[in-house]
């Protein structure tokens, strides 16, 4: 016979998990740096078994990772990795927000309409420092890979890069004036799909990535400069 956790230790567990996969995606705890248990645990006021639970599920997600001779590592993406990726984002979520605006249900739409509205409460947002999403159903791009209901194009985009992506667009949105533009391109994309423009949807969708994409080589060319001003 097994035997499960006390409720009150998975909702512990569960709490540990969502409030250490938040402070990894915003980058408070950064791409890279060990993780040390007991730091966490006392940032967290938990216990070690709660804790561990919330590491392992993080690391089955790939935003923690063990490291022979090292221990466990918040993980990152090289530079040439992550702009690889958003060149296959850029042509595959512009084919799933064609499909999505032939194929999404009218409930669906207004789904997404919903979460852009929730989008712009937030105070960070508003000041146009940062565009935090939560994952799956409060994501844009989620809801648009999904609304695609291509089961291929969903498996390869919200597959195991999916939460390791998350992490990279949020903290390179942190950046002046980029959260608000997002912010608008996400709009755009709901016009076209609202009016069945799939050519239009599938345009502007690559062009949101492609700025992104634009914007994070720009920030590691600047960063890249001025270690070498540094080092000088």
């Amino acid at each position: 016979m097994s035997v499960t956790a006390p409720e009150s230790a998975r909702t512990l567990a569960d709490r540990v998990f969502a409030r250490l996969q938040d402070d990894i995606v915003r980058g408070e705890i950064p791409p890279g740096s060990k993780v040390s248990e007991t730091e966490l645990a006392g940032r967290y006021g938990v216990s070690r078994g709660p804790l561990r639970e919330a590491i392992r599920r993080l690391e089955s997600r790939k935003l923690l990772e063990r490291v022979v001779h090292v221990g466990t590592r918040v993980a990152s993406l090289s530079f040439d990795d992550l702009i690889e990726i958003y060149h296959v984002r850029e042509a595959l979520e512009g084919m799933a927000a064609r499909l999505a605006a032939e194929q999404m249900s009218a409930e669906e739409v207004n789904g997404l309409n919903d979460v852009l509205a929730q989008h712009e409460q937030q105070q960070d947002l508003q000041q146009d420092t940062a565009y935090f999403q939560r994952e799956g159903d409060l994501d844009f791009h989620y809801r648009i890979i999904q609304g695609s209901h291509n089961g291929t194009l969903s498996q390869m985009l919200i597959g195991e890069l999916y939460h390791l992506v998350r992490m990279y667009r949020y903290q390179f949105s942190s950046v002046a004036n980029r959260p608000q533009k997002a912010l608008n391109e996400h709009r755009r994309i709901v016009e076209a799909i609202e009016a069945r423009d799939g050519e239009m949807a599938e345009l502007l969708m690559r062009r949101h990535i492609s700025s992104a994409r634009k914007n994070i080589e720009t920030q590691y060319a600047a960063h890249k400069a001025e270690n070498l001003k540094s080092d000088n």
